[in-house]
């Protein structure tokens, strides 16, 4: 269900703890496994709990909980927007509202052509930074004024 090369990576983390507790390495390891399929489909999950020898509702609750993790498919890049109270003071509503309207989309959808999708996310622990956006769950972006956004926009578009 994973390339060799993914569960090699799996193997990296499931060493750094205790031969019991593979099942610590239960968020490397759907993070390694979302990052090769783009998504955590329930049978990845279940594999994922399999390999780590875990039941496959606590690796399912792990990646229900943290909203990294992408339980649908998702367009080729997430745009994670944090709304949070000091972002929302501070323009993340405003960069959100800008952002929905140059895509054309709300919360939790993905463009028609699949190159994007949006999110709200929790807290970034970037608040000084705000507004604030999540790029691919890997790339933060700060003081995103309407400008930066284009700018941003633009550039993945060309990926």
């Amino acid at each position: 269900m994973l390339s060799q090369e993914s569960l090699q990576q799996i193997d990296r983390e499931i060493a750094k703890y205790p031969p019991e507790q593979k099942q610590s390495a239960v968020m490397a390891a759907l993070r390694i496994a979302q990052v090769e399929k783009g998504w955590l489909p329930k049978e990845l999950i279940e594999f994922v709990a399999r390999y780590l020898e875990m039941p496959p509702i606590a690796a399912y609750e792990v990646a229900s909980f943290y909203n990294m993790y992408d339980l649908e498919p998702v367009g080729r890049h997430k745009i994670t927007v944090c709304t949070n109270l000091p972002c929302a003071l501070s323009g993340g509503v405003h960069a959100a509202d800008y952002i929905k309207h140059k895509l054309g989309i709300g919360f939790n959808e993905t463009t028609p052509d699949g190159k994007f999708t949006l999110k709200e996310g929790e807290c970034m622990g970037a608040c000084g930074d705000a507004p604030v956006l999540l790029v691919n769950n890997h790339h933060m972006c700060s003081w995103m004024t309407t400008d930066k956004i284009d700018q941003m926009l633009a550039e993945l578009d060309k990926k």
